[in-house]
This record gives structure tokens, sequence and C-alpha cells, in this order.
């Protein structure tokens, strides 16, 4: 499985934080900033729109970093996704991922990963 795909599925390559970062791009972070803080209801400021990968190494959103319960599940279980885990299914956290993002799930749960 590629190291750009999230604990959850999501495809970080295709996540407007990476592209950003990638890119040093100030406009793509302002308008993600303002989307997600619509979004969550909390503020995000374009400064918070770095992240070069749920699952690589270097920087990462202060969400994606220490306040995602589902990478800190993966992460403190040893697992590399989620479906890897063998409770996934009971799982309300990713399944609400997993319901609004059906192809998140199918990335987890291919089996030539």
């Amino acid at each position: 499985m590629k190291n750009l795909i999230a604990c959850c599925g999501l495809d970080c390559e295709t996540c407007d934080a990476r592209v950003a970062t990638l890119n040093n791009d100030n406009e793509l972070r302002e308008k993600t900033a303002k989307l997600w803080s619509g979004l969550n209801g909390v503020p995000i400021t374009p400064d918070m729109i770095n992240c070069l990968g749920c699952r690589t190494e270097g920087v990462k959103t202060p969400f994606c970093d220490k306040l995602c319960p589902i990478r800190q599940c993966v992460l403190k279980k040893g697992l590399a996704t989620c479906g890897d885990c063998p409770d996934r299914g009971g799982y309300p956290t990713v399944g609400a991922v997993w319901n609004s993002n059906s192809e998140a799930k199918s990335r987890l749960l291919e089996r030539d990963r």
C-alpha cells in the first residue's frame, strides 16, 4: 500500500494541505484553512496547513499529528492502517469516514496491499 494512504484510507496524495505544502502555495493554504474552519467549526489558520501525509515522515497538520483519534489508535496498536485492525468494523470514528467516503474503505480492505 502506498504510504500516502492515510490510516483511515483517505488519499493524502490529493489532500489540499499536502499539495499546498509541496508547492508552498499560500493561496491554497488560505482557501483550505477557511474551508476546514467552516466544516469543523473551529478556527484553522493558514499556518496550520502544512502536511506531508498521515503515514509519512515530516510535518503534519495539528489535527493529523496529535488530535486525529484514528491515527492515534493505529499508532498505539502498532498497525499500518485501520484495514489491519480486527476491530475496525466496530470503531465508530473510522466508520464515519468510511460512510462518507467509500473509496477510503475500499483502499484499506483491498487484499493486494
